[in-house]
């Protein structure tokens, strides 16, 4: 232990002080020191590097309050979400070859919050007023299209089309064919059937109406060179030509119904 000595001196006295037996000396020196100080610039040198590398991210990056964000990768980019309990519930997997997308519902909004495109495992809905499809190939439907207006842009022809197999449209009230500057044309290469199941006329209105390649039966009375015919009608409904006479000529060609 450190003895402590009092000492009482009156004025005009002198009296030597005893040496400190034990002096102490605060602070580090030697080796310690030099450590602490290499510690220090360590961690300087490690702040530094940390810091021009924290720069150079940003900057490779892109991230600037000014500029967009992008991430790259040389495989794939993706992002998920996830519940409390950590299940994922939506995934976006941007690949070399395809986008995935791995959510119960994907919609897509513009940039006023009005739905343009939504779908999810039961239906498509397409939020704006016109679908339009720009491919040489027109739209491919798998299986029946409902829909209340089908149309064409300006000074473009519509067309519905079936390659190799049968097109039907069903409509409960009618389907109506207008074409208000042009004609209507229907073309096939076996038989075209017009029935109605319940009427009992098939209604031709118009001014002139033509049946350019009915056949037509041989022979004609005296005076025919008018060329003027009449429509003969066989009892299975055939048409065919018979060249007009005073009297209906149609029982003299009636080997055509045959």
């Amino acid at each position: 232990m450190v003895r402590e000595q009092y000492t009482t001196t009156t004025e005009g006295t002198h009296i030597e002080r005893p040496e400190d037996q034990y002096v102490y000396k605060i602070g580090i020196y030697g080796w310690r020191k030099r450590c602490l100080y290499l510690f220090v610039l360590l961690l300087l040198v490690i702040l530094l590097v940390n810091l021009a590398l924290t720069i150079w991210i940003l900057k490779v990056m892109w991230f600037s309050p000014e500029s967009s964000l992008l991430l790259q990768s040389t495989q794939n980019v993706t992002m998920s979400a996830r519940d409390p309990e950590g299940e994922v519930t939506g995934r976006l997997s941007v690949g070399p070859k395809m986008v995935d997308v791995q959510s119960p519902q994907l919609q897509i909004n513009s940039k006023d919050g009005r739905m343009l495109f939504t779908v999810d495992e039961k239906q498509v809905v397409v939020g704006p007023d016109r679908l339009r499809v720009t491919g040489p190939e027109g739209a491919l439907f798998e299986h029946s299209v409902e829909t209340p207006l089908v149309t064409a842009d300006l000074f473009d022809e519509l067309r519905l089309e079936s390659p190799t197999r049968s097109l039907s449209m069903d409509a409960p009230k009618g389907v109506h064919i207008n074409a208000r500057t042009g004609k209507v044309e229907a073309l096939s290469q076996v038989d075209i059937i017009l029935h109605s199941s319940d009427g009992e006329q098939l209604v031709l209105d118009a001014d002139t109406v033509l049946l350019p390649k009915l056949i037509q039966g041989s022979g004609g009375p005296a005076g025919s060179w008018q060329r003027l015919y009449e429509i003969c009608v066989c009892p299975d409904g055939k048409l065919y030509l018979s060249v007009a006479g005073v009297e209906t000529t149609c029982h003299k060609n009636t080997q055509v119904c045959l």
